[in-house]
């Protein structure tokens, strides 16, 4: 073969290569072993994602949110601390209080012809209304019925109509495969509707950092602000994801955008057809991830599985004859590899059924059947609105119980008295407390329960000195009363 034929077989090669990378799956191509073809013929090499687009495009809508927030004048001498120390801080400014709607972006996804839309949570987070635009132009006002942060979900159902809207089916999003075509609807910047290609990149992503339950679906379809909550869908038309992040330096897409597993957000819209509320299987136990010192230890060939470090007495993995130093490596049959990986698999059940587990022990490979069980209120939770003139007023602190634990996404084994919840601006959050902290002492006096702390709070020791506990760590705060 001379030197331009060679050239053009090359060229030829590469217009096969390019076209089997932008071709819907299904048509009538040379199979491999996986079932994937390859283009063949001409009329197959111009073959068209439109048809798809056409199916898909009318269950994507434009989301948009306001709120309406107070505000005053601010006036430069809140600049200066002493300023602030006798007036307040800029919140606080001169003047009457003014009214002003701030409105945010996003997209969503129609999943039933009822007007059942799934969204990203912090789209629609911290909204007073929600309206909805559909691809035919048509604008409706929406209900939140539904809102997630830990999945970063949220469920709208369309005011006052319930006819036939178009929606998009669920696809089981554990069939995929990394390089399997993918197209991104939504609606990037306020441009309008606009449809992106690409492949998924990677599955089950659990370092990404952006809702509890780290499984993300990887793409490089180009992903923009605005696209958040929209479909990612596969060549047959199917929702296979639920759009939510991105990875970029500039706040562009950099062809890593991240999306929902379909099967998680079918177990978040599901919740629409209940009670509007998200039931959640409580385990426990307390996990660890596997690392390479661990796995060596316990004769694996390479890290897999979540060990078990802690159970709970009573609790459903008791129950099951889960032990600690079990190390778990499937979850109703599927593989975990992770702590993340394994919160994803259980997490994403029906309470009131069960699951089975693989676990590996010393004696070999057993299988153990859970219970799906919300996480119990094993004592009251006494909520209590602290008045009054200690550094707690303003919060409302609540007894631990797993069931507080799982809602306040705290550790289920954790006990004592708990801050479920602070006013703005009130004494407690100027002096730095938060949501989900835990009071351990106050003035060397441990807090058993609310009614104790209420009593203390009521006191007037001059100085205040109280032990937090933050996540993993504990800090100690000094202040005069």
């Amino acid at each position: 073969m001379d030197g331009s034929r060679l050239v053009r077989a090359g060229k030829r090669a590469l217009a096969v290569l390019l076209a089997a990378s932008l071709l819907p799956a299904g048509f009538a191509f040379a199979a491999d072993g996986a079932g994937r073809k390859v283009p063949q013929t001409a009329a197959e090499l111009s073959m068209s994602f439109a048809p798809v687009v056409k199916e898909a495009t009318p269950a994507v809508v434009n989301v948009y949110a306001s709120r309406t927030v107070q505000s005053r004048p601010r006036s430069p001498f809140f600049d200066d601390p002493f300023f602030r120390r006798f007036f307040g801080g800029p919140d606080q400014g001169l003047g009457p209080q003014r009214q002003r709607v701030e409105s945010s972006l996003g997209s969503g996804v129609i999943v039933s012809a009822d007007g059942i839309i799934l969204t990203n949570h912090h789209v629609i987070a911290d909204a007073d209304e929600v309206r909805v635009a559909l691809a035919d132009r048509r604008e409706y006002d929406a209900d939140i019925v539904l809102k997630d942060e830990r999945t970063d979900l949220a469920i709208l159902k369309v005011k006052g109509l319930d006819g036939d809207l178009p929606f998009l089916p669920f696809a089981d999003s554990d069939e995929l495969q990394v390089g399997d075509i993918v197209l991104a609807i939504g609606n990037p910047f306020g441009v309008g509707q606009t449809v992106t290609q690409g492949i998924v990149s990677a599955l089950a992503r659990t370092r990404v950092g952006v809702t509890d339950y780290q499984f993300f679906i990887q793409t490089d379809a180009a992903i923009n602000p605005g696209n958040s909550g929209g479909a990612l869908v596969d060549m047959q038309g199917r929702l296979v994801g639920i759009n939510t992040a991105i990875f970029s330096r500039s706040g562009g897409s950099n062809g890593i955008g991240f999306a929902i597993p379909s099967n998680m957000a079918r177990f978040v819209a599901s919740a629409a057809k209940g009670d509007g509320k998200l039931h959640r299987p409580w385990l426990g136990a307390s996990l660890q991830m596997v690392s390479a010192e661990i796995a060596e230890a316990l004769g694996l060939e390479r890290p897999s599985g979540v060990l078990v470090t802690q159970v709970a007495e009573k609790s459903p993995a008791a129950r099951a004859g889960l032990k600690v130093g079990d190390l778990i490596v499937r979850v109703g049959g599927a593989e975990v590899s992770d702590p993340d990986s394994f919160g994803y698999r259980f997490s994403n059940r029906n309470v009131g059924s069960s699951t089975d587990f693989t676990v590996l022990r010393a004696d070999g490979e057993k299988t153990l059947t859970v219970a799906l069980e919300p996480a119990p209120e094993t004592v009251p939770r006494d909520p209590r609105k602290i008045r009054g003139y200690s550094p707690f007023v303003g919060a409302t602190v609540m007894n631990l119980s797993p069931a507080v634990a799982e809602e306040l996404r705290l550790d289920s084994f954790e006990t004592g008295v708990v801050i479920g919840a602070l006013e703005n601006r009130s004494p407690a959050a100027r002096v730095g407390l938060q949501r989900g902290d835990i009071v351990l002492s106050i003035n060397g006096a441990s807090v058993a329960d609310t009614r104790e702390l209420v009593r203390i709070a009521d006191s007037d020791p001059g100085i205040w000195r109280l032990e937090i506990k933050r996540g993993d760590r504990v800090l100690r705060i000094a202040l005069r009363g």
